[in-house]
């Protein structure tokens, strides 16, 4: 931790948005499960039976630690995140999100050989003929394993679809 480094938000700010986030993913398992039909009929429970009342907890929970978020005091507010730690942390996860998203259009052979090659070059510093040959070879390694020897097909791209890889 560096001295003199800005609090990013508080303990307050973050416990409201996980709150908010929990209540939501409640109201949707509610939902889903209302459509799906929650009652009980003659030959036991309806398919969103359960997972209605497990939303319903879900929501519960949600607001009670969303009206006790609210109404702490903000004076007394704790650091949840400083911004050198958060920044960290999006250093990592922003580039993880990218990653996840690509898999679906280039393949996931390709975008991992991306990904390790930009954390290997931009957090690694590594010249870039070892940033080349990690993150090929370990892409290859990953294709015989999944592909050839265990015979699990994975997401593809253009790319092997080019090389008849499909």
């Amino acid at each position: 931790m560096q001295q003199g480094d800005k609090p990013a938000f508080g303990v307050r700010a973050a416990e409201i948005v996980v709150a908010a986030g929990f209540l939501a993913l409640g109201a949707l398992v509610m939902f889903d499960s209302a459509r799906l039909g929650f009652g009980w009929k003659e030959d036991g429970p309806q398919a969103g039976y359960f997972p209605f009342y497990i939303g319903a907890i879900i929501c519960g929970s949600a607001l009670v630690n969303l009206v006790a978020a609210l109404v702490a005091a903000k004076g007394k507010d704790r650091t949840f995140v400083e911004a050198g730690q958060l920044k960290l942390v999006l250093s990592v996860l922003v580039p993880t999100a990218v990653y996840v998203g690509l898999i679906g259009w280039i393949g996931i052979y390709v975008a991992s050989a991306l990904f390790v090659a930009l954390f290997m070059r931009w957090l690694g510093k590594y010249t870039w003929w070892k940033v080349a040959a990690v993150s090929v070879s370990n892409s290859v390694v990953f294709f015989l394993i999944f592909e050839v020897w265990f015979r699990i097909p994975l997401p593809k791209g253009p790319l092997e679809a080019l090389l008849g890889l499909n």
